[in-house]
């Protein structure tokens, strides 16, 4: 289960994916003219870091045009080891303090929970907040599942590589292989998988999802496996 904050960020997500995301490869769409008249937010969903330490979120956003990005991200309270080139930005947490805003495709952590998530026949992490010492679902605006069976072994993605390819972001492991769709509604499970270098030698697992306005099942990501 995720654990919210009722609290600000300042800059906000939504301030910091105005700036950065228009200067990412897979980007499409005019830049943003700023925060009145830049990317809207969409959709969002959440994984959970088993150690508890990173908060990890995916939030679709649309550009001007209507062009719809998936953007995920981790949270943590200090600097990812030799990841400043895939840093977002940095955020005051009105709780949590300063917070280092990642491109979540390059964080290990991100992998480790959307390979599992795929792998294994997951879903979103339940969020809620703490009110009045209760607890509180949110009620969730988006809704992802992993098309594998519990049970199923996840491998190690202690360390990954990070390659950008029209529309698409390939996220390569030891022994696994994760390809994400940036820009969504142009790439099926297929598409991805071939992008990934998928042959009949290895397996795939595929991540879908709907959300508010998005009723039929869109394809996130796919997970290829030796």
């Amino acid at each position: 289960m995720a654990h919210l904050h009722r609290a600000e960020m300042s800059p906000s997500k939504i301030d910091l994916l105005d700036a950065w995301v228009p200067t990412q490869p897979w980007f499409e769409g005019p830049p943003p003219p700023g925060s009145d008249g830049g990317l809207r937010d969409v959709a969002a969903f959440r994984f959970d870091d088993p150690a508890g330490e990173v908060g990890i979120e995916t939030i679709v956003v649309a550009t001007a045009d209507g062009v719809q990005l998936q953007v995920p991200l981790t949270y943590r309270d200090a600097p990812l080891a030799g990841a400043d080139a895939h840093l977002v930005g940095t955020t005051r947490h009105s709780v949590l303090g300063e917070r280092w805003v990642y491109d979540g495709t390059a964080d290990p952590v991100w992998a480790g929970a959307l390979a599992t998530a795929v792998l294994t026949g997951g879903t979103q992490a339940e969020a809620w907040f703490e009110v009045e010492g209760e607890r509180q679902v949110r009620e969730p605006n988006s809704t992802v599942v992993g098309s594998g069976a519990p049970g199923t072994p996840v491998p190690d993605v202690d360390e990954i590589t990070v390659d950008q390819v029209e529309g698409r972001t390939v996220v390569t492991g030891a022994t696994v292989r994760i390809v994400v769709a940036r820009v969504l509604g142009r790439h099926d499970a297929g598409a991805l998988a071939a992008t990934g270098g998928h042959t009949g030698d290895h397996g795939v697992d595929v991540l879908t999802g709907t959300w508010t306005g998005h009723d039929q099942p869109e394809t996130l990501a796919v997970v290829l496996t030796a």
